[in-house]
């Protein structure tokens, strides 16, 4: 099976470095010759990180590697995919364009995914003359380890696609749940009341950001608090999230704290950034 992921940022290189160690001809594509580089750079990484630590042999790395190609032209990236997943900016007008393109260029039998945290899956799918063949699989970051990912069906799509994607899910080694098309889905709506929760009770004072993550982590069994959790993700993505479903839900508790629209606009977006909530190394 052929696999196509378009955008090499922060996820779009973890869902390609899975799907080329599940054993799929995998291609990555980007506009951006920078973006694929340095992609190629982090699977790498993350491979050997994996082979030092027993997950995977060096052969099982050399594979990966060799079924996996970065192709800066998206056309010819996806024209012989049985799978497509998109992977770009968290933006419904540029995911609704970018589908357009995919519709045309792909296969007829091919499967259209958009790994959205909380945007229409159903609005995306009305772009195209496919929508039983385009769903939502929401992977988490970082890929290479995270386990779940959230298969979002929406009214049109078609029952063997989601079985077909549930057993991919399982292929690259996760862990499928599925949910109906929704604002947030269902780990996004709930992460993001835990996050804002925890921003405010920082601008609240009500504890330090190490220790609010610390009740979570030692009282309830979480493996990283929800401000971890929100540097990792990006601030930034947190915020847009967050307006979207106090938007399109109205309720209060998703209307973001002031503490993350002044994060935001410092341009302390968390880990990429090198500073959230917490302080980040340098990627490199």
């Amino acid at each position: 099976m052929n696999v196509a992921v378009v955008g090499a940022g922060t996820m779009g290189h973890g869902i390609a470095q899975v799907a080329a160690l599940a054993g799929y001809e995998t291609a990555l594509t980007d506009t951006n010759v920078d973006a694929l580089t340095a992609a190629a750079g982090r699977i790498q990484k993350n491979l050997d990180g994996s082979v030092e630590r027993g997950k995977i042999s060096a052969q099982d790395a050399r594979n990966a590697l060799a079924r996996l190609a970065m192709i800066e032209e998206m056309e010819a990236a996806v024209s012989g995919a049985d799978l497509v997943i998109e992977a770009v900016i968290e933006d419904l007008a540029v995911k609704r364009e970018l589908f357009v393109r995919l519709d045309s260029s792909t296969l007829p039998s091919a499967i259209l995914a958009t790994n959205t945290s909380s945007l229409s899956v159903t609005s995306i799918a009305a772009v195209t003359k496919r929508p039983g063949r385009v769903l939502g699989m929401h992977f988490f970051n970082p890929v290479h380890i995270m386990k779940l990912v959230e298969l979002v069906r929406h009214e049109q799509t078609d029952s063997d696609v989601i079985e077909r994607a549930r057993e991919i899910t399982i292929e690259m080694g996760k862990q499928p749940i599925v949910v109906t098309d929704s604002p947030g889905f269902a780990s996004s709506r709930l992460g993001v009341v835990l996050g804002l929760e925890a921003m405010r009770m920082v601008e609240q004072g009500v504890a330090k950001p190490e220790d609010i993550d610390k009740a979570l982590e030692l009282g309830y069994g979480h493996p990283m608090g929800p401000l971890k959790v929100s540097d990792l993700v990006g601030l930034d993505v947190r915020l847009a999230i967050a307006e979207y479903l106090h938007q399109e839900l109205g309720q209060p508790h998703y209307e973001p704290p002031a503490l993350l629209r002044d994060k935001v606009a410092a341009g302390e977006l968390g880990k990429k950034t090198g500073k959230g909530f917490y302080e980040w190394p340098p990627n490199k």
